[in-house]
């Protein structure tokens, strides 16, 4: 396990070195990073921070910001057509998962934010239901729904025990019927960054975003700290370290896949201009 992880730390930091003197970036399998199909963000979503879609959907994409409880839906592509409803007062969201029958949206201190997936009208307010408590106290900006098993899954950002081990702590949640979540279990991903500044040295990943890709069995994991998309097996280890271009990815932050699989990446503006969305679409085999 040591020589894995001091490979895998030695592939990150030489990935994050070419990445820096404009070589040609890679790609994940499957995907042509090369042929982004981008839509602009309007300005009440400069601060896009996560983005989901309906299980078994492609017709409607759904996201959040960061500071305000608005739950923002648009026809995929078209975000002329954009469309919110209230579902919480000002706050730090990070990360959204819908199930069959909920939204589950994930603060940045852990708190879930939960209420039902239908009706959803615009211009409305639904009736959300706020769990504290269940995480240890750290900062959280990744989230993702296992709607087959009815599990959550939430990855620390910033947490104390993370300093320590040099790893990143995940958390499974069960979810039942009434939306209600329960924490099940804790988990650990050997994964580490390169720190800025420091050639050789590691920080935890500090992710910002997870998904899962069905037609891989693969965990994806963001980071827009490190502007890397990590590809990891089922058992969270590692496979891929793939570097993004920061011209296209200004700061990522959000992820999901489509009933299609293509793959999708938001990112807030940063330094540019507004925030925007991008679609990898999948290659046939």
């Amino acid at each position: 396990m040591h020589t894995r992880n001091n490979l895998l730390i030695v592939a990150l930091l030489a990935l994050n070195a070419c990445a820096a003197t404009g070589q040609k970036f890679d790609s994940p399998p499957g995907y042509d990073f090369s042929k982004p199909e981008t839509s602009t963000m309007p300005a009440q979503l400069a601060e896009i921070s996560g983005i989901a879609f309906f299980p078994g959907r492609a017709d409607q994409l759904y996201a959040i910001q960061d500071e305000d409880g608005k739950l923002f839906f648009w026809k995929n592509g078209d975000p002329a057509s954009m469309q919110h409803l209230d579902f919480g007062k000002h706050g730090d969201y990070e990360d959204l998962a819908i199930t069959s029958k909920h939204i589950i949206v994930l603060e940045s201190n852990g708190d879930l934010h939960v209420f039902p997936n239908e009706p959803l009208q615009a211009g409305s307010s639904v009736q959300t239901a706020v769990y504290k408590g269940l995480l240890p106290p750290g900062e959280y900006e990744s989230l993702y729904a296992d709607v087959a098993a009815g599990q959550l899954y939430v990855l620390c950002k910033q947490c104390k025990d993370d300093k320590q081990t040099q790893a990143t702590t995940g958390y499974i949640l069960n979810i039942d019927s009434t939306g209600r979540p329960t924490l099940d279990r804790a988990f650990s991903i050997a994964i580490n960054g390169p720190s800025k500044g420091k050639p050789g040295k590691v920080t935890p990943l500090r992710p910002s975003a997870v998904t899962f890709n069905q037609a891989t069995g693969e965990w994806y994991l963001l980071s827009g700290v490190h502007k890397m998309l990590i590809i990891a097996d089922k058992d969270w280890k590692a496979k891929q370290v793939i570097p993004l271009d920061p011209a296209l990815f200004t700061q990522p932050e959000g992820i999901a896949t489509d009933i299609d699989n293509n793959l999708y990446i938001s990112n807030e503006a940063g330094n540019s201009d507004a925030g925007t969305v991008i679609r990898f679409r999948r290659s046939k085999p």
